[in-house]
């Protein structure tokens, strides 16, 4: 499998995907689709410029690619007030950590991406500055050591993660507000192209919207970056403008399929269903199978296999669905069965 940063079907950031600042929304009126979420922050924020206080703590999760990142630039946007952004592997010392806090202003927002993978040490400094907005640094050693708290400014730390299982309990108690991305619908999909497509002043019509949308896998950041190779297809072969075959040819030849899937998906799923009669399989052997890092199906190929039903999670591992076997073109027969676990 092709490493999950070279795919143009990873949720995960790319160097190549930084003209996404050019197209991210900076107010939540401008944000398409999770309807849900921007509703719980327009009242998040009412109610904080009501009372002249600082945002509550704010934890968004879900698949990478979503908008948790555009979503802490629009929270600083509509408060009028900075935004400082970091990553859970680049804060490694406590005095990583303390020198972001010490330098941050009454109302400033600090953005935590990745925040499940902080260290233990790191975390445990967050805590009373999250609760008590202080800052406990210990001087010296041994016998002669000594505690000191530092006051901070009263600030929002905002939170990111796709695992939410990983994030501590300690650390989850803290955050006020807890938000859930999920997958875009087809409507947002094609409105989001749309706009970008009008920012990047790329000639498209309403089929080629379609045909783009239908398989970016209803994540923004994918259909981005799917935009622009179709874009540089249609430049070279078919005077710049995308239409539904000039999209459906240039995604043939990145193999991707109708439902958005490329080459990387289709061999999970023919590793569970040629090599493991459907399932159930655990994610360890499928890893092992393919010589691909857990983690990289876990967090980048399955959230899409679960959302479309072709795969199912059970105590005893990954089964294949019907849908998966159809899409393929294989049989499902009497011995091919996925064997879902009794109840």
């Amino acid at each position: 499998m092709a490493n999950k940063k070279e795919r143009i079907l990873s949720p995960q950031h790319r160097p190549d995907d930084l003209r996404e600042n050019t197209i991210r929304p900076r107010w939540l009126s401008e944000m398409i689709g999770q309807n849900r979420v921007k509703e719980n922050l327009s009242i998040l924020i009412d109610a904080a410029k009501g009372r002249n206080e600082p945002l509550d703590h704010v934890l968004f999760y879900g698949p990478p690619g979503l908008g948790k990142t555009t979503l802490a630039h629009i929270l600083a946007n509509e408060m009028n007030v900075s935004l400082k952004v970091t990553a859970g592997p680049a804060i490694e010392r406590t005095g990583d950590l303390a020198a972001i806090l010490t330098n941050l202003k009454a109302g400033d927002i600090l953005f935590i991406d990745e925040i499940h993978r902080l260290g233990r040490a790191v975390e445990e400094i967050l805590y009373p500055a999250m609760e008590d907005f202080a800052l406990d640094i210990t001087l010296g050693k041994g016998p002669g050591a000594r505690s000191v708290r530092l006051k901070l400014p009263h600030f929002t730390l905002a939170g990111a993660t796709t695992r939410l299982a990983l994030v501590t309990s300690p650390l989850r108690a803290r955050f006020g507000a807890l938000y859930h991305l999920d997958f875009y619908d087809l409507d947002a999909m094609k409105a989001i192209v749309v706009r970008a497509a009008k920012v990047l002043d790329i000639e498209i019509d309403k089929d080629g919207v379609d045909e783009i949308a239908c398989r970016s896998r209803g994540t923004p950041r994918v259909s981005l970056r799917i935009l622009r190779r179709v874009r540089d297809f249609a430049e070279v072969r078919a005077n710049g403008h995308i239409t539904r075959a000039v999209a459906s040819n240039a995604l043939e030849l990145l193999d991707i399929d109708e439902l958005g899937l490329d080459d990387a998906d289709r061999q999970v799923l023919r590793t569970i269903i040629q090599k493991f009669s459907g399932g159930p399989v655990g994610l360890q052997t499928i890893a092992a199978s393919i010589s691909e890092e857990p983690d990289t199906i876990m967090d980048v190929v399955e959230p899409y296999l679960l959302q479309l039903g072709f795969i199912k999670r059970t105590s005893q591992g990954r089964v294949a669905m019907p849908q998966a076997y159809k899409h393929l073109g294989i049989p499902l027969t009497k011995d091919n069965q996925p064997r879902l676990p009794e109840l």
